[in-house]
């Protein structure tokens, strides 16, 4: 569980940040997807724009996390034997 934590926390006090530069920089009513002006309320456009932010600061975070995992933490239960030791001869 903490280790989860160690993911969203930090995400989401950079998700936070990055749309209030964002977001102070472009006028949500301004926005066009696809060609497209943006039809939502601007509490939409925020929160849309929010998680958008806080998923990819979690996909980065994740990442950061993976990467400092040892092989052996990465490689556990790979290539484990099973109960007999290996052995193939039977008694």
């Amino acid at each position: 569980m903490q280790k989860i934590f160690w993911v969203l926390w930090p995400s989401f006090l950079v998700a936070g940040i990055a749309e209030g530069i964002f977001f102070t920089v472009i006028d949500p009513q301004e926005l066009y997807l696809f060609g497209e002006p943006v039809h939502f309320s601007k509490i939409a456009t925020y929160s849309i724009g929010f998680f958008g932010f806080w998923l990819i600061c979690a996909a980065s975070s994740l990442m950061t996390w993976f990467l400092q995992l040892s092989a052996i933490e990465v490689n556990k239960g790979v290539g484990a034997v099973s109960g007999n030791g290996g052995d193939s001869v039977r008694s």
